[in-house]
């Protein structure tokens, strides 16, 4: 029954009924790539259910037949890792955000899981979920997923947070204004505005994660070795084949794969959040996707959406236990009983470090010495040095395009699937080129290896980047070409004060990155031929091919300690700096 107001028809408040709601082509067209979607999600997931005695059955076969379904298996297990990514981001980051008591024990945390090598640890969690599941494949698939998770999390946790800390004063005092709830505060503003950073470093967790399907679908618990279908297994057994040909076909596969999810899934949701950028005039040239303009010419779908999103409007106004009347009773930042609680916290978290530093003083001191320690910090300072140059040379050469592309929504929509692919491209599959370069070549392994520790991490820059230029303000824009700013006047007053918040976020993941890399970049190897180039990444794969575990602990204490004292000492000021004088207000 329709709704008069007025002496006019209004639609139904879930915008179904009517006449004229006939299926056309368009509709017919999203119809079959939704069900699709569907048949090949259920096909997956029942054969990840399948029986654990399936895998020793049927091992990895180099058989080209296979790959459509080693692709669609390796697929599901990152979109599962990216969906579990993106609920641990609204949920730590926003905590990390909110409160200074969680930022305290959360932020460190996040410097520390983003750098220690997290696959050395993977053992446990393999044991853990194998038997969690026990006699079924669903075990070892938790423990890739798991694995592809580690890798993309972190700078989806952190770009969300530094969303979070630079949301406009002046959008925030409406939402004050309007008495918002939390929790509806939450969804009309906080998360809109952190839209777009988030999709791309989304895309950016995507491509991260092809860097560890090698050894996240290749699992091995004591003498056992489980490799699951997937693409990752593939390369594995192809090099360990020398078989170029199937690596180069898993390449392009892989390609193909990347392709499309970027066309069917990242593209229509870079169109579709275009309209939560901050901003007082319409862009000239928006970001286009050819399934969202089909989405939105099918009639069942402009009739079906209004009652999505009216659904959507009153789960948000869901209470779900927020308290409005809390915020005025909590007391001000700045008051004394909240700097003697956090003083408080503080000192209970430095009390559960020095507890935990003691326990490792104690499990490691029996085997170790003075001029142990004192060679892991000299090994760390040189990764350090190869992690700062390397880092400032990324930062040279993709912040330039970076802002390019991204104030162009054309050569965004050209560059998407490239630059997906190369951050997706397994670095680690150059790393036996590089040796036979550099022993035929006589080179220096302490130098020319050093550059095999960024190629996986320094999209992170590039990609955070092209997210703070596709978001800055078209206003702005148009002010300063008002004004006449040209060259370095326009870069150091408008530009990179716009893009300074995507910039550290996407810096601080590289720099993180590029620590984990240096577990495997700084010892490559190709048949016999092995080079090693000095430094914590080597000492620790060293130390743990050897089974010198005290070594190993004494590795990644040193690493953590310089991560942290490096996001201490030279991101969290930028941070802090972006949040005070470049918000976008």
């Amino acid at each position: 029954m329709a709704i008069f107001r007025k002496g006019r028809p209004v639609a139904e408040p879930l915008g179904l009924g009517g006449e004229g709601v006939l299926p056309n082509l368009y509709d017919l067209a999203i119809f079959i790539l939704v069900a699709g979607v569907f048949v090949l999600i259920a096909h997956g997931a029942h054969e990840m259910t399948a029986p654990a005695a399936r895998l020793v059955a049927e091992p990895i076969t180099l058989d080209p037949a296979n790959l459509p379904e080693y692709a669609l298996r390796t697929t599901l297990r990152m979109f599962a890792a990216i969906i579990v990514s993106l609920l641990f981001t609204f949920v730590v980051a926003t905590f990390a955000a909110k409160s200074r008591t969680a930022e305290l024990v959360i932020v460190p945390a996040l410097d520390i899981l983003q750098s220690v090598p997290v696959l050395g640890f993977l053992t446990f969690t393999v044991v853990f979920f194998l038997g969690l599941f026990p006699g079924s494949e669903f075990g070892a698939e938790c423990a890739a997923i798991f694995a592809i998770f580690t890798s993309q999390a972190w700078n989806m946790a952190f770009s969300f947070y530094q969303s979070l800390r630079t949301v406009p004063r002046d959008l925030d005092e409406v939402s004050r204004h309007f008495q918002l709830s939390p929790w509806l505060r939450f969804w009309r503003l906080e998360a809109p505005f952190a839209a777009p950073g988030l999709i791309w470093n989304t895309m950016m967790s995507m491509s991260g994660g092809w860097f560890f399907v090698v050894a996240s679908e290749a699992i091995t618990v004591g003498d056992t070795t489980v490799k699951l279908p997937g693409i990752g297994s593939w390369l594995a057994v192809a090099i360990d084949a020398k078989d170029i040909h199937a690596v180069i076909l898993a390449v392009l596969v892989m390609a193909a794969v990347i392709l499309a999810y970027d066309q069917l899934l990242f593209r229509p949701i870079v169109a579709w959040a275009d309209k939560f950028r901050f901003e007082q005039t319409a862009a000239l040239q928006r970001p286009r996707s050819w399934v969202y303009d089909l989405w939105r010419r099918g009639k069942v779908v402009r009739r079906v959406s209004p009652a999505i999103g009216w659904i959507a409007a009153r789960i948000s106004r869901l209470p779900l236990g927020f308290a409005r009347a809390a915020r005025s009773a909590r007391p001000a930042p700045n008051s004394r009983t909240s700097r003697l609680r956090n003083r408080l916290w503080l000192l209970a978290v430095l009390a559960v470090v020095a507890y935990a530093l003691w326990r490792i003083a104690l499990f490691t001191r029996a085997s170790l010495s003075a001029e142990d320690l004192l060679a892991a910090i000299g090994f760390g300072l040189l990764t350090l040095s190869r992690v700062v140059v390397l880092i400032a040379l990324a930062s040279v050469i993709w912040v330039p395009i970076g802002v390019w592309i991204g104030l162009r929504p054309w050569a965004a929509t050209r560059v998407q699937p490239v630059a997906q692919f190369l951050a997706a491209f397994p670095a680690n599959v150059l790393f036996p080129m590089a040796v036979v370069v550099i022993v035929r070549e006589h080179l220096n392994p302490d130098i020319w290896l050093s550059p095999l520790m960024v190629l996986g991490t320094q999209w992170y820059i590039l990609f955070n980047v092209i997210a703070g230029a596709s978001a800055f303000p078209t206003d702005l824009r148009e002010v300063s070409t008002l004004f006449r700013l040209r060259s370095w006047q326009w870069w150091r007053e408008v530009i990179l004060p716009g893009i300074l918040p995507y910039y550290v976020t996407g810096a601080l993941t590289a720099t993180g990155g590029s620590w984990n890399a240096s577990i495997v970049a700084e010892v490559a190897s190709w048949g016999d031929t092995k080079l090693r180039a000095a430094g914590l990444g080597s000492y620790i794969a060293d130390a743990s091919a050897a089974g010198d575990y005290p070594r190993v602990v004494l590795g990644i204490g040193v690493m953590s300690v310089m991560v942290v004292a490096c996001n201490r000492l030279i991101w969290r000021p930028l941070y802090r700096l972006a949040e005070r004088r470049f918000r976008l207000d």
